[in-house]
């Protein structure tokens, strides 16, 4: 088999593509070192060797320690040809994204196919169909959200000898934590319990996946993530310092002022709307801030909502928030709620003087309908962020919350 094939779903999986990319690319072009992270060359660290776990005392430390590809990648060798497949969404503003993404990868050198995964009747039975022959005759294959029953579906007809998953948002810490448990992957916002009607109909599908994304003797599995994450047996770990996006793009102009990043654990039933509404504002006081970044998921009427209640402007980046960021003008102080960009975003933008901060998520923000995991997981991604990431706590304070360095 040859070549190397990628499917993609959402704007911040092909930008870790292309960010893995350009490792493999500096790894070939110097086999005796190790990849770069934003303070300096990275040093090896085995495959499996162990790595604390979200919230643990010793995960600030290890979560920023250098990760590499074991000794046996960094042999000097042509890399093999890289074909992204887009696995187009539906939603407008993810394929927006999605567009830009590709013509940047193409730019970049790759080749990228656009494919209506999700376009209609028959479109499943036509993808799988021009899918097959790539597919059979990929060495490695790359995918981004490994909890994605289309891409479930692909890995339980063609087997890879060599798998990479890249980070999707913070489903990469729950994807490593479950594998090296031998659980069933289940997404960390999902209520556990008895399955719904679809899920029984695709467990076989589930069940199967699993498998094929854990290693064995005959497959290799690899995780490219700039998240902390539990390292399990036999899978190999590397950096994703996002050494691409500071190359390619800035530095940035920097603002006066401060910029919010959205989030849209209201959408995915985790965050009370009106909880989140109230801290926007009270964050948007605090700081001065002036823009509202909204994820690519969030509603447009609570956009509207929160434009007209607070003042802020709010923009719909056209592309990943790392890339907007590092690209400017960019406020010298960014505040997020828990979520991948509290680990991104300094890494894309070491040197450049921003601030990252992120605001905790109270208990008493959470709906009743809750997955019970949510709490302990969105304080795992806080409490694991950079050093240098201030953390921001609600306390209660007559009627209003009050912010506060923590």
């Amino acid at each position: 088999m040859t070549g190397q094939l990628a499917f993609v779903e959402s704007p911040v999986q092909l930008l870790n593509v292309l960010e893995w990319a350009h490792t493999r690319a500096s790894a070939t072009a110097a086999p005796s070192a190790a990849p770069a992270g934003p303070d300096g060359p990275a040093e090896a660290v085995p495959a499996g060797a162990a790595t604390a776990a979200p919230g643990s005392a010793d995960a600030g430390a290890s979560a920023r320690a250098p990760r590499s590809t074991n000794a046996t990648q960094g042999a000097a060798s042509p890399a093999p040809a890289l074909t992204v497949v887009v696995l187009s969404p539906t939603d407008p503003m993810s394929r927006g994204q999605l567009r830009r993404m590709a013509q940047l990868a193409r730019d970049e050198g790759l080749t990228v196919h656009w494919q209506e995964a999700r376009g209609g009747r028959g479109a499943l039975v036509r993808t799988l169909r021009e899918l097959a022959r790539p597919l059979r005759s990929a060495e490695r294959v790359i995918i981004g959200d490994p909890f994605s029953r289309y891409v479930q579906l692909l890995l339980t007809l063609f087997a890879p000898r060599h798998l990479t998953v890249v980070d999707d948002g913070t489903a990469t810490m729950e994807y490593a934590a479950q594998v090296g448990r031998g659980e069933r992957l289940v997404r960390w916002h999902r209520r556990s319990g008895g399955l719904d009607p679809r899920e029984l109909v695709l467990a076989p599908v589930s069940l199967l996946a699993k498998k094929r994304l854990a290693p064995t003797s005959g497959r290799t599995v690899e995780i490219f993530t700039s998240l902390p994450v539990e390292v399990p047996e036999g899978i190999t770990v590397t950096e994703n310092s996002y050494a691409w996006t500071r190359a390619r793009f800035g530095p940035p102009l920097l603002t006066g002022g401060a910029d919010l990043v959205g989030t849209s654990l209201v959408e995915t039933g985790v965050v009370d709307a009106a909880h989140y509404d109230r801290v926007v504002a009270e964050l948007a006081r605090a700081h001065g801030a002036t823009r509202y970044f909204a994820h690519r998921r969030e509603s447009a009427e609570k956009l509207h909502r929160i434009a007209v209640e607070t003042g802020l402007q709010v923009v719909r980046p056209e592309l990943p928030l790392e890339l907007i960021a590092r690209r400017g003008p960019i406020g010298r102080t960014v505040v997020s709620f828990p979520s991948t960009v509290v680990h991104t975003l300094p890494l894309a933008l070491a040197g450049t003087g921003v601030k990252v901060a992120v605001c905790e998520i109270a208990p008493e923000w959470l709906r009743a309908t809750a997955s019970p995991r949510a709490q302990g997981f969105l304080s795992g991604v806080t409490g694991t962020a950079a050093h240098e990431v201030d953390r921001l706590t609600s306390r209660a304070a007559t009627q209003t919350d009050r912010l506060e360095f923590s």
